[in-house]
């Protein structure tokens, strides 16, 4: 994954959980993602997103995987 496209996916995780109010730990509840995890796609460092990461953020957020990846 590109590191644009991962400062992309960063951004709007960022943006759509603050839309939502929730913090990175009920985020994580709600995915079932370690909220470290969170964090780190979040960051300015972070990895490339597993696809059934991505399925399980866009789940969380109520939206399709291929919402979550519009930038």
């Amino acid at each position: 994954m590109d590191t644009d496209i991962r400062l992309k996916l960063a951004g709007k995780l960022r943006e759509l959980r603050k839309k939502r109010g929730l913090t990175q730990e009920k985020l994580s509840e709600a995915s079932g993602i370690d909220y470290k995890h969170i964090q780190l796609l979040e960051s300015k460092k972070a990895p490339a997103a597993k696809l059934d990461t991505i399925a399980k953020l866009a789940k969380a957020f109520h939206i399709s995987p291929s919402e979550l990846l519009k930038f």
